[in-house]
């Protein structure tokens, strides 16, 4: 008898010191952990982030801006403005005699910055528009529904493109419409998850334990969807930048002296009759790289979060 009680004790203690040692691995740990065995999504994570030190710090290692002309390139007749380190044009010139090394990096920043604001009012204003449907149900969420299916129905880029011919093409209309449009898939899934969440136990103990519901909302489901709601938004930044870069390509986004990755390749396009292909070639080459990067760590944030639905 004493043995068994001290093999039952001995078991007890193994089971407590691999639950307290399961308990220090959470879910973000083991998911970072899986991220990083992702070769692709750490790969591409590495270039993302090269990409971005560029954007920053291109400025400090160039001495031309992207709005500076070198006359002397224009002058000459033998001179493409090709790219040269001679003359500090490390990526060449565009057509105007403007650096394209400067030029590329603020079109790379713009091009970032109207993804991750986009994907930001994406996130919020779907997550909370989806989480209140889902978790009030009945008439509230067949409304709430309705009038995201009205809104889906609509055209998004004729809106958008309609809106920057009303109002005016700058980036803070740009920044309004996507934020009008880019929300509406997200509110979906989000309330789809709530639906399924609010029966859990965790919610009913919080409504017996007299949590209003804007508690139970902030606090209890939407820190639950958090895994879908990254998952979704690394996909959604690469979906705003080719809107943002289609709407250049037209020649209805970013205007000058700024510029993005879409304007970089219109112009570029324009020029390759002319030989002049590192103009097009190389904004292109950062698009490609930068899409290819978010979808890629998309899909490693996917099977990190939820290794399930690998």
């Amino acid at each position: 008898m004493m043995v068994i009680g001290s093999k039952k004790i001995t078991q007890m203690a193994q089971n407590m010191a691999n639950y307290e040692q399961g308990k220090s691995h959470s879910l973000w740990v083991d998911a970072r952990r899986r991220f990083f065995k992702n070769k692709a999504a750490l790969i591409s994570l590495i270039v993302l982030t090269l990409i971005v030190i560029f954007s920053f710090g291109a400025p400090y290692v160039t001495p031309w801006s992207n709005e500076e002309i070198d006359w002397s390139i224009l002058g000459s007749i033998n001179e493409k403005g090709m790219p040269s380190i001679a003359s500090k044009h490390y990526f060449g010139t565009d057509d105007l005699g403007r650096d394209l090394f400067a030029r590329v990096a603020q079109g790379t920043q713009i091009s970032l910055m109207v993804g991750f604001v986009g994907a930001f009012i994406a996130v919020i204003v779907g997550t909370l528009y989806g989480a209140v449907a889902g978790y009030f149900g009945g008439r509230i969420d067949s409304v709430m529904m309705r009038i995201v299916d009205i809104l889906m129905s609509i055209p998004y880029m004729f809106v958008l493109i309609l809106l920057l011919v009303v109002f005016g093409r700058s980036i803070i209309m740009l920044f309004v419409g996507l934020g009008l449009i880019s929300w509406l898939d997200m509110s979906r899934i989000v309330r789809g998850q709530t639906m399924v969440i609010k029966n859990k136990e965790f919610i009913e103990a919080a409504i017996a334990g007299g949590s209003n519901h804007l508690t139970i909302i902030t606090r209890h489901i939407i820190p639950n969807l958090l895994g879908i709601v990254i998952v979704y938004a690394s996909l959604l930044v690469p979906l705003m930048i080719l809107t943002e870069s289609f709407i250049s390509f037209l020649g209805l986004g970013v205007q000058e002296p700024n510029t993005s990755w879409g304007a970089l390749i219109s112009d570029g396009a324009k020029t390759v009759l002319y030989e002049r292909l590192w103009q097009l070639f190389i904004p292109l080459a950062f698009f490609v790289a930068g899409l290819f990067s978010f979808f890629f760590i998309g899909d490693g944030l996917r099977d990190a979060l939820d290794p399930k639905d690998r």
